[in-house]
């Protein structure tokens, strides 16, 4: 049992030998204010008990939170925010004052009105404004704020550097179109020995995903609101631009491999055992493919997606109970901010990481890569200063600025319908680009219909 469990236990303890009128007094009408002044807010995602040093940071944090602020008590629980509960969870009484949220979340949590509107509240904290303005507007809605952004990523492309090197390409200067792409693949697979220029996933949702990728950075979309409703996207010539790109690669140049139906376990088997020259990744693609499959991190190089045009974003951020009093509002948002969004905690957080053996120059947690500004600068500072891993191989994903887009209504139904598509386009070399795009839109648009 760790402190808190234990702390919390002798409360109980205490609690139990009161009168039920002494409880029901100090526990009144209060938004959460005890006889003292004291707030109490529960927060959900601590990280479970398997992953212990997660756990032992996010323990520690509360603990060095409440001792800064002694008017907040912090209940701390496990788990993430769980869609198919969630409503259950609000209704019954039974969720978090302070709950976590992915990027593909908060939209509907609004519409529905499942969010505290906290417009005001942010006015009063630090830093928000230096938070990027894509992510602040995954929390809004018409000039009103439900959340606040904690973390996030972006699609690149991963490369290997040293195939990069062995097929007479600048490791140093990647591919930035998917013209160069096309040409660097086709010099890694002439290397022979069942080298793979450039791989992509098709199967499990993940084909979905990645042409949504593929799309975003072409400048296209995968669906669209049209008045009060959405509509699919991608039969069009965006649509037919990326996947012919994808075809051309497959059949023509013969630079993806005759193994497909591939989902991210098996590219980063690829990449890791030094066969496959690029895919697109996120960043935390560089830690598993270090930690799980043995490569080193001088081998492999990020950069922005090719074309620029946009780029799939994901991440995740922090709402409040709708229910919540305004006191818990602010207790919960000086909480958010000082675990979360806090630049005078950045180089404690990075030390830390980097004593217990963590990788340290990433574009990854753990300090949030949400920055503009100076607090941006300061960050990247600090990375490189008390870097493990060679900073430089990941410069050009952080220097590239495509416009982020998030996923899709429905992301996952949707996705699993355009795995179809590509598979067909990787799997059939006569595969009818248009109909296969048509076909996917008129089984999508009901899935969408359905967004509330």
């Amino acid at each position: 049992m760790n402190s808190f469990s234990l702390r919390r236990a002798a409360g109980l303890l205490l609690a139990g030998s009161l009168s039920l009128t002494a409880v029901a007094c100090s526990q009144a009408d209060d938004g959460g204010t005890a006889a003292g002044g004291k707030v109490t807010i529960s927060v959900n995602g601590q990280p479970p008990q398997t992953q212990p040093f997660d756990r032992k940071v996010f323990d520690e944090d509360v603990a060095e939170f409440e001792a800064a602020n002694p008017d907040i008590d912090i209940e701390p629980h496990e788990g993430f925010m769980d869609p198919k509960t969630f409503s259950a969870k609000l209704a019954g009484g039974q969720l978090e004052d302070v709950f976590y949220a992915y990027f593909t979340d908060p939209a509907n949590l609004i519409a529905r009105r499942q969010a505290a509107d906290i417009t005001e509240y942010v006015k009063d904290m630090p830093h928000y404004d230096a938070i990027r303005p894509e992510l602040r507007d995954v929390f809004s809605k018409d000039g009103k704020v439900y959340g606040v952004p904690t973390a996030n990523y972006s699609m690149g492309l991963l490369y290997n550097r040293t195939l990069f090197t062995q097929a007479g390409l600048n490791p140093d200067q990647p591919p930035k179109t998917w013209d160069e792409v096309r040409e660097a693949a086709k010099k890694i697979a002439a290397l022979g020995d069942g080298k793979v220029g450039f791989a992509e996933y098709s199967k499990n949702n993940q084909g979905g995903w990645h042409f949504t990728a593929w799309m975003y950075s072409v400048g296209g979309q995968v669906a669209r609101q049209d008045g009060d409703k959405w509509v699919a996207d991608f039969n069009n010539d965006k649509g037919r631009e990326a996947l012919q790109h994808l075809k051309d690669m497959r059949w023509t140049d013969n630079t993806m491999g005759e193994k497909q139906l591939l989902v991210i376990e098996d590219v980063q088997q690829m990449m890791g055992a030094g066969q496959l020259g690029m895919y697109l990744a996120a960043p935390d693609n560089v830690p598993t493919l270090v930690n799980q499959f043995k490569g080193d991190y001088a081998n492999y190089g990020l950069t922005g997606i090719p074309d620029g045009e946009g780029t799939l974003i994901g991440g995740e951020g922090y709402m409040l109970n709708p229910k919540a009093s305004p006191e818990k509002i602010k207790a919960g948002l000086k909480w958010i901010q000082w675990k979360f969004l806090n630049p005078d905690r950045f180089e404690k957080n990075l030390q830390r990481y980097k004593d217990q053996g963590q990788p340290i120059g990433l574009p990854v947690p753990p300090v949030a890569d949400v920055w503009t500004g100076d607090i941006a600068a300061k960050q990247t500072e600090l990375k490189e200063k008390l870097a493990t891993v060679p900073v430089a191989n990941f410069k050009s994903y952080v220097d590239a600025k495509p416009k982020g887009r998030i996923e899709p209504p429905n992301a996952q139904q949707v996705y699993a319908i355009l795995d179809n598509v590509m598979q067909a386009v990787l799997t059939n070399r006569d595969a009818d680009i248009s109909q296969l795009l048509a076909d996917a839109e008129a089984k999508v648009n009901p899935v969408l219909a359905q967004v509330k």
